[in-house]
């Protein structure tokens, strides 16, 4: 709430959920008095079936311009308006920075020895002068590939419609994807989620990585298929993996990623920084105050008839 000024909408009922809520009965029993509703990224699915059950909503907001999990079809159907807002361009490849050095220089594993009174046991892996493959030479992944430049990392690229001139354009080389995979010793998957990228990264690709190349998804979990994932890293076929994104958030406790080895593991925070924040609900009070004028702004799709 700290992140916006919600009293200039003057509404007297504006309450936050902090927990997630996963089943749709609980879920809709405690939005079904609100005729405006803000959702976090795609944290909450907002299905044909949920819509349907929420007669009384009129606006959803989603923070960003784009959310597989909310059916935008459905929500013009039911007279529902869908608004995004900006976003940030910087905070996910920050955060791709810190799995990459995380898992190269075993970051987390000598923070628990050093705090249970041990010392130096694991030797680093040296970026400089090593490859860096980027899958999608997007947004974010050009972001991503400058800083691998800086590292003095020569930087591959591959993505299915990229050109040669494009990838030069960001300091990259565009190869094929079984190159890119093959070669590359640190790889960061930078793709959107559709039907033709789910298990873009599958075992195939998995087994063409060498022993000693590291992968990190920061984009979305069904991208990379997690059962040959485990698999590699079980069998130690890759050095290890570094993943922001999941099949199922939140994870479920006892979901075998949890406990796979070489691996660090983040909740989904590619987006979640204060100026990130401050962009999110800065625009969702703007996108509610204007649909509140009859003027709505940053409409997702069509806007109800």
């Amino acid at each position: 709430m700290q992140s916006a000024d919600w009293g200039v909408l003057g509404a007297s009922d504006i309450v936050p959920f902090h927990g997630h809520i996963a089943d749709t009965a609980d879920l809709v029993a405690e939005l079904r008095p609100f005729d405006v509703i803000v959702a976090m990224r795609e944290r909450t699915p907002f299905t044909a079936e949920r819509i349907r059950l929420l007669p009384g909503l009129r606006l959803l907001v989603t923070t960003g311009m784009a959310n597989a999990s909310i059916d935008v079809g459905a929500a013009s159907q039911a007279g529902v308006t869908v608004c995004g807002t900006r976003g940030s361009g910087a905070a996910t490849p920050e955060l791709t920075w810190a799995l990459i050095l995380a898992l190269v220089r075993h970051v987390p594993e000598e923070d628990r020895r050093i705090r249970a009174g041990g010392w130096q046991q694991t030797v680093g892996f040296g970026l400089h002068g090593r490859t860096l493959g980027v899958v999608g030479l997007g947004n974010i992944g050009r972001r991503v590939a400058s800083v691998g430049q800086a590292f003095g990392m020569e930087v591959l690229a591959w993505s299915q419609r990229l050109s040669a001139a494009a990838a030069a354009e960001a300091g990259a080389t565009a190869v094929s994807k079984d190159e890119l995979f093959a070669t590359s010793d640190v790889i960061s998957v930078h793709y959107k989620l559709s039907e033709r990228s789910v298990g873009l990264v599958g075992p195939r690709e998995l087994g063409l990585m060498k022993p000693t190349a590291f992968l990190v998804n920061t984009s979305r979990g069904p991208i990379v298929d997690s059962g040959a994932l485990l698999e590699a890293l079980h069998a130690g076929a890759i050095a290890g993996a570094g993943l922001d994104v999941y099949d199922e958030e939140p994870l479920p406790g006892g979901h075998p990623l949890r406990v796979a080895p070489r691996t660090v593991l983040t909740p989904h925070l590619g987006y979640v920084t204060d100026d990130g924040y401050r962009t999110f609900y800065g625009d969702a009070v703007e996108d509610i105050a204007a649909f509140a004028a009859g003027r709505p702004v940053r409409v997702v799709g069509a806007a109800p008839g």
